[in-house]
């Protein structure tokens, strides 16, 4: 398995992909999340691919994508009450539905975490769902623990 940096010939997998984490969060969040959508265009992808500051990582089996690790670069600096900070946000991870339970979502957040060392962040961050009881489960097997909750009231 190779992790790599996502190339404009990934577009059609990773869009595939972003439709498979789309259906997972409208389950969860119908009042949010429009099944049969997805999060970006392919416009949108090969821009994200492009900049540097949102490092997008796959997956690669044999030129196979089976998954994939969308990340931004996120520096504070200068804000009066806490210190400058470099962060790697995870923005999404997602493993094939039909690759799952084979460590490749592992694999991916270790090159990850890697990278964030590499580039000299002081931590890697992500947002999960409540409902997604899976991504929570990977992300507390992996070390995460919660900086700060976000909570909502519906009206």
């Amino acid at each position: 398995m190779l992790i790599r940096k996502a190339k404009e010939k990934d577009l059609s997998t990773v869009a595939r992909l972003l439709e498979q984490v789309l259906e997972i969060h409208a389950k969860i969040r119908p009042d949010i999340f429009i099944s049969g959508t997805r999060k970006y265009s392919d416009e949108e992808l090969v821009a994200i691919f492009q900049n540097p500051d949102t490092p997008v990582f796959v997956a690669d089996e044999e030129g196979t994508v089976l998954g994939y690790c969308f990340c931004e670069i996120q520096v504070k600096k200068g804000i009066t009450n806490m210190k400058d900070m470099k962060t790697l946000y995870i923005d999404d991870l997602c493993v094939d539905e039909a690759s799952r339970g084979k460590k490749i979502g592992q694999q991916l957040y270790n090159y990850v975490l890697e990278y964030a060392r590499s580039i000299d962040c002081q931590n890697v961050t992500l947002h999960v769902w409540e409902g997604n009881d899976s991504a929570r489960a990977f992300y507390d097997n992996m070390g995460f623990k919660p900086q700060k909750t976000l909570m909502e009231i519906k009206l």
